[in-house]
């Protein structure tokens, strides 16, 4: 009997005693915490204590990004000349958190500067040849991208037949060939001298600036402070790893977030009801999306406008509107959802080793969302594709799990798309109508081959098997040290055998239930089941637990509490 549904096998690792006893005797940490870095490949104290304890000291050169120097030329030689600067972004967190460091940080130091993002409808993904035009219509000199262009061949040379130099900043798996740009600024570039290759595009526009800061003299630690709220927005928001560089952009970003001065920021969070602290969920599920909805199914220039607002009033009525947007934003999603499910299960998809759907009618800003509702609840790669009316062209967004690279994916059906590309977990392509059954099934005879029924199993994984008494109190505020949380950093999972359910009480909610736990002699611990329906009908004497461990603030008091995923009757 399983709690959750999505889960269909725990993987439980041996626990290296030798190994965590070192980092108990060389760093002071408790077993609990010992165990999860050593789960997670941390097994050197030197190598633990700086992911434990990061410094923005550890942070790169900038000045080894690819093509940093040719960069460096061209932007500082716009400013001597008091060129314009055209910005152009995209139209997720990412693409405008990084569009807006550049506006913000190029304009005060004395750049004239003018930022764009595009419109999802009108312009559609990366730099429409449009905005090209538009950049020398104004009287750009210097077209600069940001979280696009990697791939963009064609509108750089159009840039340059306009008269254009062009900077290239992304952070996108790049091609065999690179466009015709001044310079190509991405980390994933195979001739990168960068030793982090997986910064957002908002990691690399904070990078480049932090190079430029430097060079003009500015104080670095006072550009940190001033921009480090956009790149964690941005890093945390596109779903990056958070380890590395970007561990330490999200922690301290984070930090500045929660005190952070933009008038539009600070509009954002009192609309989402967010005080205090915040944290990577924060930016995730609240900040985040309501960002996002604006390009989703808005415009993006509207969050854009936002982060760039000064004033506290406009700031507000900006944040309104991007508030009724992201209801609109819900709504949509959530009737996209119950259809494509509907779909997938009455076509019998979730039968394929890859979900390829496609439908009229749905909206183009939130078959991403979809896409990763189908793999959350298929749990195998999902392609949701909405169909043009006029055209037929069928536009795609994908989500995908660990051993499916969606970026590679397409890159091997380059002859059957239009256009496409993304990363390993989020992509996105066009493809005609008459070749989207060709590539439907090109797809599915790919993750054929790569995938194993194995790896189609829902599954968790955890970090340790704990013994009785191990998750005190103290144990478990340690583990805060590994926050922020998210991909290849997530929260830790542990496994408690015979664990004696002492009390279950439902709740208001029929679907949570409050648990009173005891392993062994230990002492009772408290507990939650937040799907819970199934412990309550069977309630086992002794079962093994998957649980996350929490700490509980009530009344001022701190207690250890079980959040309990998924249970094996003994």
């Amino acid at each position: 009997m399983q709690l959750s549904p999505a889960i269909d096998r725990w993987i439980v690792p041996e626990r290296d005693a030798s190994a965590e006893a070192q980092l108990i005797s060389e760093l002071g940490v408790p077993s609990l915490l010992a165990a999860v870095l050593v789960r997670r490949g941390l097994r050197e104290p030197a190598e633990a204590d700086d992911f434990l304890n990061p410094s923005l000291d550890d942070l790169s050169p900038p000045d080894l990004l690819p093509d940093y120097a040719a960069a460096r030329e061209a932007l500082l030689g716009a400013r001597e000349r008091n060129e314009l600067v055209f910005v152009h972004g995209d139209y997720d967190v990412d693409g405008v958190t990084s569009a807006t460091i550049f506006a913000r940080f190029l304009g005060k130091v004395g750049f004239q500067v003018k930022a764009h993002v595009p419109h999802r409808l009108r312009e559609g993904y990366g730099i429409h040849l449009s905005a090209v035009q538009d950049a020398s219509d104004s009287g750009a000199k210097l077209f600069l991208t940001c979280d696009c262009g990697g791939s963009a061949h064609e509108q750089v040379e159009r840039a340059n037949e306009l008269g254009l130099r062009v900077v290239v900043t992304d952070h996108h798996e790049v091609g065999e060939t690179l466009p015709a740009a001044e310079a190509v600024v991405n980390p994933h570039r195979r001739d990168s001298a960068y030793p982090f290759a997986e910064l957002s595009g908002a990691g690399v526009a904070f990078r480049l600036c932090e190079g430029l800061a430097r060079e003009l003299g500015h104080d670095v630690s006072q550009f940190r402070r001033a921009y480090l709220d956009l790149a964690a927005l941005g890093t945390i928001a596109d779903v990056m790893p958070l380890v590395g560089e970007n561990r330490i952009l999200a922690k301290f970003g984070l930090q500045a977030l929660g005190v952070t001065k933009k008038a539009g920021l600070i509009a954002l969070k009192r609309i989402a009801e967010l005080h205090g602290a915040v944290t990577a969920y924060h930016v995730g599920f609240v900040l985040g999306p309501r960002l996002n909805a604006a390009g989703r199914i808005d415009d993006a220039a509207l969050a854009l406008q936002l982060l760039l607002e000064n004033d506290g009033t406009a700031a507000a009525e900006l944040a309104i509107r991007i508030e009724d947007i992201n209801t609109r934003r819900r709504e949509e999603q959530e009737r996209t959802v119950l259809d494509a499910i509907e779909r997938v299960e009455s076509e019998g998809l979730g039968e394929a080793p890859v979900i390829v759907l496609a439908a009229s009618g749905w909206h183009p800003g939130v078959i991403g969302i979809v896409a990763g509702r189908l793999v959350e609840r298929f749990s195998r790669p999902a392609f949701v594709f909405t169909i043009e009316p006029e055209t037929g062209v069928h536009k795609g967004s994908g989500r995908s799990i660990p051993k499916f690279h969606l970026a590679d994916a397409l890159n091997a059906h380059r002859s059957l798309i239009l256009s496409g590309g993304g990363h390993q977990m989020a992509a996105g392509c066009t493809v005609t109508a008459e070749a989207f059954p060709a590539l439907r099934e090109a797809l599915v005879a790919y993750a054929g081959e790569l995938l194993s029924p194995e790896d189609l199993r829902p599954m968790s994984e955890a970090d340790a098997v704990l013994e009785p008494g191990e998750a005190t109190l103290e144990a478990v505020e340690t583990l805060r040290l590994l926050e922020p949380f998210g991909v290849a950093n997530p929260e830790p999972t542990f496994v408690a055998r015979e664990v004696r359910l002492v009390a279950i009480k439902p709740t208001k909610n029929p679907k949570v239930a409050q648990l009173s736990l005891r392993q062994g002699d230990g002492p009772t611990t408290g507990g939650v089941a937040f799907e819970g329906e199934a412990l309550m009908e069977e309630k086992p004497a002794m079962c093994d637990l998957l649980f996350k461990a929490r700490i509980d603030e009530f009344r001022g008091a701190s207690s250890v509490k079980w959040h309990v995923r998924d249970f094996e009757p003994v």
